[in-house]
């Protein structure tokens, strides 16, 4: 996500299959934790192998017994000097949801260094092998890592979406003046959530919704809105459809609307990535 948010969810990306789509909405405004890394060029499938042995154990297990309800790793479609290069992101109900997850990853590493500990002292004159840090740390600077936690405050799926998609998520922040941000949903919500309804009726977006940071860490941003398709082309739909609804609108609403959101934001500030997911991980349809 700038910098940031791949965030986004992630905000969640959690766009793809019907049962995932009803359960989150039952919740309506679900959180989403969100690591960023900036990986070490050739050290990519060093950090995706640290992936798939230390966490996704974890994730799985536990999006398996309905604590998280999706998780995924993502990377941007756009290198930008400073920005994270890879986001593990999962998405949980509520806070008891986040330390759970905390609980359990903390448990899975001390397990692992454990055994990676008993099985250098196993042999002589063997080294035990790296710590799970130890190994994160030679293959990420971990000195850039970056936490977000996010809640939709809206969200919303199509009610259907093939499975198996690694979807492309576009990501636009935007940072809302003092005292505006009541103002700014409901003017989101009245020009803007209609034409992601029907893109989502359609089939065209999988997932989208209005985000904020639930603990704020970043003062680049204080809204985000994200949407999720299963390809770059859909992309194009999106974009069709938006200008649509404004030229059917007469030069007046047009220009009313634009005045609108120009006044309840610091458009300097706006900003825009698109991330692909590596993992995308729902539940199985039931």
């Amino acid at each position: 996500m700038k910098k940031r948010l791949f965030f986004c969810l992630f905000v969640m990306l959690m766009s793809c299959i019907s049962s995932f789509a009803q359960q989150a909405q039952s919740q309506k405004q679900p959180l989403t934790f969100w690591y960023e890394y900036t990986v070490t060029p050739g050290k990519e499938d060093e950090f995706m192998d640290l992936v798939k042995t230390v966490g996704q154990p974890v994730r799985d297990k536990l999006m398996a017994d309905g604590v998280i309800m999706a998780w995924g790793v993502d990377t941007p479609l756009l290198r930008v000097p400073g920005n994270a290069t890879h986001v593990i992101w999962y998405a949980v109900n509520d806070y008891a949801g986040v330390e759970k997850v905390a609980t359990a990853m903390a448990a899975q590493i001390a397990k692992l260094d454990e055994e990676a500990a008993k099985s250098g002292a196993s042999k002589k004159g063997q080294k035990p092998a790296a710590s799970t840090m130890a190994r994160l740390n030679e293959v990420a600077d971990l000195t850039k890592v970056h936490d977000y936690l996010t809640r939709d405050l809206v969200i919303g799926f199509s009610p259907t979406s093939p499975a198996g998609t690694l979807p492309f998520v576009r990501y636009n922040f935007v940072k809302v003046k003092p005292g505006m941000a009541g103002e700014y949903r409901k003017t989101w919500e009245k020009y803007n959530k209609p034409v992601l309804e029907k893109l989502a009726a359609d089939g065209v977006v999988l997932a989208y919704g209005l985000s904020v940071e639930e603990i704020r860490t970043d003062g680049d941003f204080t809204h985000y809105v994200w949407y999720a398709v299963k390809d770059l082309a859909s992309m194009d739909k999106v974009r069709a459809a938006f200008m649509a609804d404004r030229d059917r609108r007469s030069q007046e609403e047009q220009d009313a609307i634009n005045h609108l959101f120009a006044s309840l934001q610091d458009l300097d500030a706006t900003r825009s990535e698109v991330q692909r997911s590596l993992i995308f991980h729902v539940p199985a349809p039931k």
